[in-house]
């Protein structure tokens, strides 16, 4: 299996449990991983819980996004041993500033940063 179809299948709903908790063991919360994954999507908090509860994956979720952030490109450096802004694959890609906001989030840097403001 591709790395394309290991995450079109893959569930948000079990994934964002797993960010919560390591964010939470730096200190950070549930509320800031929301706040990272509501800019990066455009979805607001409410249509984050909807896909939550409906155990969308990361396929569909992204499919459904409202407007992927103009600044998600700003998103640079290794993630799992991929450089994300050199990933091809359009959703592979995707996840892949998740996680890598996700772990900049764990890390403590600053949300302002994150956020690519």
């Amino acid at each position: 299996m591709n790395h394309h179809d290991k995450f079109a299948r893959m569930l948000l709903s079990s994934v964002y449990p797993l960010y919560v908790q390591k964010v939470e063991k730096k200190g950070r919360t549930q509320a800031e991983v929301d706040t990272v994954i509501c800019w990066l999507t455009g979805y607001s908090e409410t249509q984050l819980k909807v896909q939550l509860d409906h155990k969308v994956n990361f396929e569909t979720f992204f499919q459904n996004a409202p407007l992927l952030h103009p600044n998600a490109n700003k998103i640079m450096g290794v993630i799992c041993g991929y450089r994300v802004e050199t990933i091809e694959d359009p959703l592979v890609q995707k996840v892949r500033y998740l996680d890598k906001l996700i772990d900049e989030l764990a890390k403590g840097r600053p949300m302002e940063k994150i956020l690519r403001v």
